[in-house]
């Protein structure tokens, strides 16, 4: 029998590309997409979209209307019991990502939300694999070398993104007994590498962003001194990446860093992002402190299209051991490319689409 797949988190980023990856390489029986109610237009039109692009039908792709904040994640019981016939591979992509959102709104989405689908994972009938979408950053504000089998330190956290997804990770590790998981921990992950698409320019675009707002000005500063390693990874690694261990015989019950083995120090990415959108390199330096301070006004934050909180992994140095996921990916030949290799894919991308960056441009 070919794997019929659950996916939550559609229509996000990672769930689009997911699925064109599914409907391009796998056989599959069908994929089942569980959308918050309004989200159902949005997912119908992007997944036609994957359709008429793909070159691919996508009869076998059925939008179920659910929400994972709810028991039985929020499924009508004649569905639910289709689900749990019939599903063998549960992605659950579902998360609030925003750095800056209150606890309560994170804590509802990430460990509420996780734990009704860890709860419907185990009533799956013929479940091959849960695979579990968590972050390398639920390694909170520790520092210095972190490993893919650690997760509870007593670490604290730099927001409540960190946080609720730790506490969602540690619920899952928590049934490793009962169900075969395996749990992806991505880093920072931006647009494609062959050719730098993404969805939208949020999340670590805030680099762009900035320099965007700061192009007139006759000397591009650093923004503060942080030595911190950044960790981008390009989306068409994390995807192939997750589908070789969701169906690996060797990763049930393991977790793994997809992270950039090789990465560089926040300044370092800083000044080849500005070397390749702006053609400058960064004189001097604007403290972070200073930053902070703009940020704190919601006027300067919408203007720079930039959280406060991202700030804070300028200076968090923690450097992210992904020893597991590289021997396993190394089976199918599958690797991280080098950020500064296809750097200049992300920025052009973000060229075409600078002047209308409120849009929402699909994915491709």
């Amino acid at each position: 029998m070919n794997d019929t797949y659950l996916i939550t988190g559609f229509p996000g980023f990672i769930s689009a590309n997911l699925i064109r990856f599914i409907i391009e390489n796998n056989d599959y029986d069908h994929i089942y997409l569980l959308v918050l109610n309004e989200k159902v237009d949005d997912a119908t039109q992007l997944l036609e979209k994957i359709s008429i692009e793909e070159e691919k039908s996508t009869h076998k792709i059925t939008i179920i209307k659910g929400d994972i904040t709810k028991s039985n994640i929020g499924v009508q019981a004649q569905e639910l019991e289709l689900l749990n016939q019939k599903v063998t591979h549960i992605f659950h992509l579902a998360a609030l990502y925003d750095l800056a959102a209150p606890f309560d709104q994170a804590d509802k989405v990430n460990v509420t939300g996780t734990a009704n689908v860890n709860s419907f994972a185990q009533q799956c009938k013929n479940l091959k694999r849960y695979i579990y979408f968590s972050t390398a950053y639920v390694s909170g504000k520790r520092e210095g070398k972190i490993y893919e089998h650690e997760l509870d330190q007593d670490q604290t956290f730099k927001n409540h993104y960190e946080q609720t997804k730790f506490q969602a990770e540690k619920m899952t590790e928590a049934i490793k007994s009962k169900v075969p998981i395996t749990i992806i921990r991505p880093g920072i992950v931006i647009g494609n590498s062959e050719h730098g698409t993404t969805s939208k320019f949020d999340g670590p675009y805030f680099i762009l962003n900035y320099l965007r707002r700061i192009r007139a000005v006759p000397v591009i500063p650093y923004l503060g001194k942080g030595n911190a390693l950044a960790n981008f990874v390009p989306i068409d690694y994390i995807i192939k990446g997750s589908m070789h261990l969701a169906h690996s015989e060797t990763t049930v019950g393991k977790t793994f860093h997809l992270t950039d083995p090789n990465p560089y120090h926040a300044q370092d990415v800083y000044e080849m992002f500005t070397k390749s959108y702006l053609g400058k390199k960064p004189i001097g330096n604007v403290p972070l402190t200073a930053g902070r301070l703009f940020l704190s006004f919601s006027i300067f934050r919408r203007w720079f299209r930039v959280e406060k909180e991202a700030l804070d992994y300028f200076y968090c140095d923690s450097d992210y051991d992904c020893t597991e996921a590289i021997n396993e990916l190394n089976q199918a030949n599958i690797h991280c490319p080098d950020l500064k290799d296809y750097l200049p894919n992300i920025v052009n991308f973000y060229k075409q689409f600078e002047n209308d960056w409120t849009k929402h441009i699909e994915v491709s």
